[in-house]
């Protein structure tokens, strides 16, 4: 049997200038709001600007045949 699990998403009408205008929450930051997780922060700004990309990152795609436009620094 499969559980529903639900997430931890907050909302309160009232307070509508507290939103994060990542993840939207209210109260709290949800886990994958890339103002909380540097992780997910990295993978933004490298889709917005592939600049950002490390070396060791650019080796793993191209190993995996992904074709990245960008001009290392």
């Amino acid at each position: 049997m499969s559980q529903n699990k639900t997430g931890s998403y907050h909302n309160n009408q009232e307070n509508a200038q507290a939103v994060c205008e990542y993840c939207e929450g209210i109260l709290r930051h949800e886990q994958w709001c890339q103002t909380v997780n540097p992780v997910v922060g990295y993978a933004r700004r490298i889709v917005s600007s592939p600049n950002e990309l490390t070396i060791s990152d650019a080796i793993i795609l191209h190993s995996l045949g992904v074709l990245w436009n960008y001009c290392l620094t």
